[in-house]
């Protein structure tokens, strides 16, 4: 496929499964590539994917943050270099009663919008059905569907829940 792609364009990438020896599994990887004379030149990475206690351990961070001072906390979510992005793990908060998006590490496009109604891809109410969750038990967890940042595709996604004031604050991981 590498060479095919050099061949006509000179330059690509391909997706594919390969081992990777770290975990002795395989995975999914991509691979850039570009013709230089008349060899091809390529480098590749395995897409990451957080577990879930890596979701659960930056929610906890995310929670003690947003206690401190919640303004800060939601700059700090919202902003690529605040300490809450990595890969496909990010923060969502909404708030508990006017269930506005205040930070969203991969939508920013959602932040300041009203999200009562937000689907699934399948058509299922998320919001409202995390906001009950929290309402009701403080903190639990939700799974639905929903675009993988890194891979841009649908996937299957928990997110842990916390209520933290008049806010729910949350992260997620895509299941593998």
């Amino acid at each position: 496929e590498m060479l095919d792609g050099a061949q006509k364009s000179g330059s690509g990438f391909v997706e594919y499964r390969w081992l990777n020896r770290e975990h002795g599994k395989v995975e999914r990887k991509v691979a850039y590539y570009r013709k230089v004379g008349d060899a091809i030149i390529a480098v590749g990475y395995y897409i990451p994917r957080a577990a879930a206690q890596e979701a659960r351990s930056l929610l906890d961070k995310a929670v003690t943050v947003m206690k401190a001072d919640p303004k800060v906390a939601i700059e700090r979510f919202n902003d690529m270099n605040g300490g809450f992005i990595e890969d496909d793990l990010y923060v969502f908060v909404v708030g508990v009663d006017n269930v506005m998006m205040y930070a969203h590490g991969a939508m920013p496009r959602l932040v300041g919008r009203n999200v009562d109604d937000l689907k699934d891809v399948d058509g299922k109410p998320i919001i409202q059905k995390m906001l009950s969750i929290v309402k009701l038990k403080g903190s639990g967890e939700f799974s639905y569907s929903w675009p993988n940042p890194v891979t841009r595709k649908v996937e299957h996604k928990t997110s842990y829940l916390q209520r933290v004031g008049s806010y729910m604050v949350a992260v997620g991981h895509y299941a593998p």
